[in-house]
C-alpha cells in the first residue's frame, strides 16, 4: 500500500485538538513510514505576517488574505510549502526550481527552503501554494495501524480541495470525494 497523493480523512471518532476532523495530504508514504501536512487546520497567522517573520515582505496580493496551516505536531517552528509543480516546457516536465524540493509522484511538491518564500515575496513563485508550519509523521507501520484501527479514511487527492476548496469545507469535500457526508459515519469504530 502506497498511500502518497492521497487524503487522510480523520474518521468522526478521532478526538484529538489537531488530527480530529482534519485533511492531511500524503506527501511521501514508503516502508519506513509516512510524511504529510494537515491542509485544514488554520494557524492564528497569516502569510503576510510569516513573511515579515523571516524578514521578507508579501507582494502577492492573490495571498494575502491567506492562512499559515499547523501541518502537523513535527518541527512546528518550520515552514512547509505545498504547491502546484513549476513546468519547464510546453511538453509540461516539472523541474524543482527550489532547493530541498520533494516532486510528489503524481501529485504536488514540497518545498522547504528560502527561495521559494523569496519567490512569492517578490511577486512571483507557484500560483496556487498551501503554507504550514509543522508536518504529521508516522513510523515504520505506524500509519498501517492507524488505518487498521478505523482512525482514518483515504482517498486519492485532489488539489480542488487544497487549493480552491475554502479552509472550512474542506473536510467534507474531502469526505465527498468517497461518496461520504459526515452524518453517515458512525463515532464508534469497530472491527467486523
Amino acid at each position: 500500500m502506497n498511500l502518497t497523493n492521497h487524503f487522510l480523512i480523520a474518521m468522526p471518532g478521532l478526538e484529538d485538538s489537531l488530527f480530529g476532523k482534519s485533511v492531511v495530504y500524503v506527501c511521501e508514504h514508503t516502508p519506513r513510514g509516512a510524511l504529510g501536512l494537515v491542509i485544514n487546520k488554520p494557524a492564528d497567522l497569516q502569510l503576510p505576517a510569516l513573511f515579515e517573520k523571516v524578514d521578507l515582505v508579501l507582494k502577492r496580493v492573490d495571498l494575502a488574505n491567506d492562512p499559515v496551516f499547523q501541518g502537523g505536531p513535527v518541527q512546528t517552528e518550520r515552514g512547509f510549502v505545498l504547491h502546484e509543480p513549476i513546468y519547464i516546457d510546453a511538453d509540461q516536465q516539472s523541474e524543482a526550481l527550489y532547493a530541498s524540493t520533494m516532486s510528489i509522484p503524481g501529485g504536488l511538491e514540497m518545498t522547504t527552503s528560502r527561495d521559494v518564500l523569496e519567490a512569492l515575496a517578490s511577486g512571483n513563485g507557484p500560483k496556487k501554494v498551501l503554507i504550514t508550519l509543522g508536518y504529521a509523521a508516522w513510523g515504520e507501520g505506524q500509519l498501517e495501524s492507524e488505518l487498521g484501527e478505523n482512525s482514518w479514511l483515504t482517498v486519492d487527492a485532489d488539489r480542488v480541495v487544497i487549493f480552491d476548496t475554502p479552509v472550512a469545507e474542506r473536510y467534507e469535500r474531502a469526505l465527498s470525494l468517497l461518496g461520504l457526508q459526515s452524518w453517515m459515519i458512525s463515532n464508534q469504530v469497530g472491527h467486523a
